[in-house]
């Protein structure tokens, strides 16, 4: 009779509950930096292209580095690793700090000081996302995979929600300093938190390959899974059209007229709306899933349309809200089918290329958000997005039928 394993999650797994709790409060910093940024970009700036230009900073050195860190943090310790690029993001946070308070003038002339901040940021990002998610794989037993990755997911839309939320708050009742003082506590609690995280890492695979195969070995791979490589582009194509959230800063202001507080709000709905679902996903089982992931990420662009089309900010809420559910649904699906069907020795350099699918996704997304509204404006940008994503869910269906008709997550 074959042995029969528990595909839950232990809470008695105390390395997991370590790397969640460093996952939640690293979370919470980045998205309260992430709002106060955009906000205090735009109203030094009044410029849609100027929000663009803050993800295509963070994108580039991200995309630059990611395979190369992928490389690194399948060949060296992945909590050390990880420790340092903590460091580098709490450093960043530092510095937001620092220009905030003593900076006012030269922010007044330029804010190219910020967007060399993010760029530093990306490329932190960059080898934290490779080396973190291998290491999540190497502390969980390898069938409880898809119940690490639905609470992992659950707690970082957690964060996720109250992250914006209280950034938005933070900044327009006491402005940006505080707001960077909280996030750069928040990224030192992460990194306390992630020191406690028992690990001893597994001996690197012996190859004789040469630093040029290793750097592309996940690319090769990717092209030999159909069904992942597919998920990949979907998310790819349809967060690259999509990439509204980084105008949400104008809807805020010119559109919905809410000011940051409200801003921090619509930030959250997304994963408001993320968080409810996953609790729904950690008690079921997946089944067909291809399925699934198509109707979800074409519900995405929808949601964006008539968030477009809205003048209510409590209707535009609510389209934030269920795009972020349908949303967490594709994530899920496609982070449990990265981490099952890779192996382990590789799982560094395969979750670097998916994280150029996905991390990079929404920072060009955000700089091609930012010219489409520059040159269509704000709202007609967001329309054509949300048609490109349903066009991209459409052909990805017909090409890559093998992914259309994929059930259950194994």
């Amino acid at each position: 009779m074959a042995e029969q394993h528990d595909p839950y999650i232990s809470l008695r797994n105390t390395r997991f509950l370590w790397y969640v709790a460093s996952l939640v409060a690293m979370t919470l910093g980045t998205q309260i930096q992430a709002t106060v940024v955009a906000w205090q970009v735009y109203a030094l700036t009044k410029d849609p292209l100027s929000l663009g230009l803050v993800g295509l900073a963070e994108a580039l050195p991200f995309i630059a580095a990611a395979l190369y860190a992928g490389h690194v943090a399948d060949r060296h310790d992945r909590k050390l690793l990880s420790l340092i690029a903590i460091a580098v993001q709490l450093g960043c946070g530092v510095a937001l700090l620092l220009l905030t308070v003593y900076g006012r003038a030269l922010l007044a002339r330029t804010i190219i000081p910020i967007y060399a901040v993010v760029c530093v940021s990306g490329l932190a990002r960059s080898f934290l996302q490779p080396a973190r998610t291998a290491l999540g794989a190497e502390i969980v037993p390898r069938e409880t995979y898809t119940n690490a990755i639905t609470w992992r997911s659950s707690l970082w839309q957690f964060a996720a929600v109250v992250g914006p939320a209280a950034g938005g708050m933070i900044y327009g009742f006491s402005g940006a300093r505080l707001a960077y003082i909280v996030e750069t506590i928040l990224c030192a609690i992460a990194l306390f938190l992630f020191v406690q995280i028992a690990y001893t890492r597994l001996p690197a695979v012996a190859t004789e390959s040469t630093i040029g195969e290793n750097l592309t070995v996940g690319i090769r791979f990717l092209l030999t899974q159909p069904e992942l490589l597919g998920a990949q582009l979907l998310d790819l194509f349809s967060v690259l059209f999509g990439g509204a959230p980084a105008l949400l800063p104008i809807f805020a202001s010119e559109i919905l007229l809410v000011g940051p507080q409200g801003l921090g709000i619509l930030r959250a709905a997304p994963a408001a709306g993320a968080v409810l679902i996953s609790l729904l996903l950690v008690h079921r089982k997946l089944r067909r899933a291809g399925r699934t992931l198509f109707i979800c990420v074409a519900a995405f662009g929808l949601c964006w349309i008539l968030f477009a089309l809205s003048r209510w900010f409590w209707v535009s809420l609510a389209l934030l809200f269920i795009s972020g559910m349908v949303d967490n649904v594709s994530v899920v699906i496609r982070s449990t089918l990265l981490t099952i069907r890779t192996p382990p020795q590789m799982l560094g350099r395969v979750s670097a290329v998916n994280q150029i699918f996905i991390g990079s996704s929404n920072e060009i997304g955000s700089f091609e958000s930012g010219v489409a509204a520059k040159l269509l404006g704000t709202v007609r940008s967001v329309i054509l997005g949300g048609l490109m994503t349903l066009g991209v869910v459409g052909v990805t269906a017909w090409k890559i039928p093998r992914l259309r008709n994929l059930d259950e997550l194994d």
